[in-house]
């Protein structure tokens, strides 16, 4: 049976209060139990926050487990005595300075408790039948007793990593909708009577959803998220609401007409040669106003486009697969911006309409950002008329930022 000795750390290595607790912890472990050490391994890495430990500090942990002769970690016997150049292989060549300072990591977090022999060196003493009578090295013992602590902590992250999730995808659901729902009663002219207590024109109600969904951070824990999903959702309630006062009272007039135009169709028509016949009006000109002098415009593969720009996906009703759905889409944001017909005419015929409509894109994937999109729109056309402005850069610039960021909610 191996002694428990009550050690300290060799050489200029301090002792700790929380090193002594953890080795009465240690001496609390009932001989009897066992516990899977991959299955525990998993827990630890899942509750690695919570534990104090970082990915290095459990590459280490991961070698000194594979030191343990069993899969079980049960016994007297949980001493494991590797050198450092043999646990530095095993850490996936981890340099000696690195491995000295992660192993502190496991020895601070309550993980692993040292056992330095008077030497420091780390070997052990068998009996005449063969069996390890005294080990000195890493004790894996406060694994086993802190297991079910390590387990419920490793579930309660799991629990709020679900719940983060949820609230992600309720938030990106609600986005998708609302952005959707939005375009399709500016494209059918839907009355946008008022929302909560100010917005009463689609404009405006765009641009309280563009500030909603600004407030989101680039990394958010799920207590921030939570409520700005419940704003997006009570905002897409009564734009749905909308929606839906508007279709009932079409189905209630077009059942009107319909019974109109039953009563009117009840009478004899006239002969169309007893009709009234107006002369064409030849003296009157109509004047229309003349399509924007494009210029030759440069080619940017869609995909390069929607992977720099992908918000303005949302505002397409079938999704986007080509120019045309690309085009539509940003005509729809161009107005939902406020961008002016005149601010659009002349970014049209500096740029061309690809490019405008790739501006206004960006305009919109950039939010906040930009105050004033038709002063920005024209501030760029006004640097296309010289020469001194290129989309490529503009789109670059977006891609680059959105994979250097973490990931939004």
């Amino acid at each position: 049976m191996e002694p428990r000795l009550s050690t300290t750390p060799f050489g200029r290595r301090t002792l700790t209060l929380a090193h002594v607790a953890s080795q009465a912890l240690a001496k609390e472990r009932p001989p009897e139990k066992a516990v899977h050490k991959w299955n525990l391994f998993r827990d630890i890495c899942t509750a690695k926050a919570p534990l104090g430990v970082n990915e290095r500090a459990l590459a280490v942990l991961d070698a000194l487990l594979t030191f343990h002769p069993e899969t079980v970690l049960t016994g007297e016997q949980l001493v494991v005595f590797p050198s450092n150049q043999q646990l530095a292989l095993r850490a996936h060549g981890m340099s000696p300075a690195t491995l000295r300072r992660h192993l502190a990591v496991l020895v601070d977090a309550g993980l692993i408790i040292r056992r330095d022999s008077p030497n420091g060196k780390r070997y052990a003493r068998k009996g005449r039948g063969g069996d390890i009578e005294l080990a000195f090295g890493f004790d894996l013992s406060p694994l086993v007793v802190r297991s079910a602590e390590i387990e419920r902590s490793a579930e309660d992250v799991r629990l709020e990593e679900r719940a983060l999730k949820l609230v992600r995808e309720r938030i990106t659901i609600c986005r998708r909708d609302i952005a959707k729902m939005i375009a399709t009663a500016m494209e059918e002219g839907v009355p946008a009577h008022q929302v909560g207590q100010g917005p009463s024109t689609w404009q405006e109600i765009h641009a309280l959803y563009r500030s909603i969904i600004g407030r989101i951070p680039r990394t958010a824990p799920r207590e921030i998220l939570e409520p700005i999903a419940d704003e997006l959702s009570m905002l897409a309630d009564e734009i749905l609401n909308l929606l839906e006062i508007h279709t009932k009272a079409q189905n209630l007039s077009g059942n009107e007409s319909h019974s109109e135009r039953h009563k009117q169709n009840s009478k004899p028509d006239l002969p169309t040669a007893l009709e009234p016949r107006f002369p064409e009006s030849r003296g009157i000109e109509v004047e229309i106003d003349p399509e924007p002098v494009r210029k030759p415009e440069k080619a940017f593969p869609l995909g390069m486009v929607l992977d720099a720009c992908p918000d303005i996906i949302d505002y397409a009703r079938g999704g986007i697969s080509n120019w045309r759905d690309f085009l539509a889409a940003a005509a729809m944001v161009r107005s939902m911006l406020g961008i002016s017909p005149s601010a659009w005419f002349d970014a049209q015929s500096a740029m061309g309409e690809t490019e405008a409509s790739i501006v206004v894109a960006a305009i919109l994937q950039r939010g906040d950002a930009i105050s004033s999109a038709g002063g920005y729109l024209r501030g760029l056309t006004r640097k296309a008329e010289t020469n001194e402005f290129s989309i490529g850069p503009m789109l670059m610039a977006l891609i680059g930022s959105r994979r250097r960021e973490p990931r939004r909610a």
